[in-house]
């Protein structure tokens, strides 16, 4: 199952201050029931493709909703098929 990295950015909002926006984000990702990992510059979530990027649609009218005219997306993503990685897999892979 591949792994994505998201990070979600509204532009426009009058302040600095993201966090209220981040929240939003990560209340619409926990309701998605996928297994996700919040970090200081992102979220890291393990799902099909089609369920990420429906995901991340419904955040952008989510936040859309509430006015932001404006939203850059970044997304990375790690599609391993020789075999099942995970959030601890990954980081026990470098610290050994």
């Amino acid at each position: 199952m591949p792994m994505f990295e998201i990070t979600i950015v509204p532009i426009g909002t009058n302040s600095p201050s993201l966090s209220k926006y981040v929240k939003i984000s990560y209340e619409e990702i926990k309701k998605s029931g996928l297994k996700f990992q919040l970090t200081p510059m992102g979220t890291c979530i393990i799902g099909d493709f089609k369920e990420v990027f429906k995901l991340v649609e419904k955040i952008h009218n989510k936040l859309a909703a509430l006015g932001i005219e404006r939203i850059s997306t970044q997304i990375k993503i790690d599609d391993r098929r020789d075999k099942e990685i995970t959030f601890d897999s990954k980081i026990k892979a470098v610290i050994k």
